[in-house]
């Protein structure tokens, strides 16, 4: 399982990663192996406001479909369009090309309480 290092990670097992007073926003590497074969992505509109620990959009694969949970609240300021067409992207390349959403946080502090690549590891790690 693949956990860069410079990320946050979600109890939801969303990542973020800090771009310029921004945040990009996907799914783990974990959470996609975990769904299969992503079929549908449903995102929200740039300009929606998204609210930390409520859903924003949903992932679904030919198990089942799954809501994505925000990791801080903001402003969307651009979303993936690439995955209307490709949503294999989310499996293929979770922290590259499957980013979601990149938001504006309303209160940057909450990235901070998100966990590390460690942290994430082991709240996923099979016992």
């Amino acid at each position: 399982m693949s956990l860069p290092k410079e990320l946050r990670y979600s109890e939801e097992h969303e990542w973020v990663k800090q771009e310029d007073g921004k945040v990009r926003i996907g799914i783990t590497d974990f959470a996609q192996s975990e769904l299969g074969d992503i079929v549908f992505v449903e995102l929200p509109s740039v300009g929606d406001t998204v609210t930390a620990d409520e859903p924003f959009g949903s992932v679904e694969s030919v198990k089942t479909v799954s809501e994505l949970y925000a990791p801080v609240s903001g402003t969307v300021v651009e979303i993936n369009e690439e995955l209307d067409e490709n949503p294999e992207f989310v499996n293929e390349s979770p922290y590259e090309k499957a980013w979601m959403i990149v938001v504006e946080p309303s209160d940057a502090s909450q990235i901070d309480a998100l966990m590390t690549a460690e942290q994430y590891g082991e709240m996923t790690k099979e016992d």
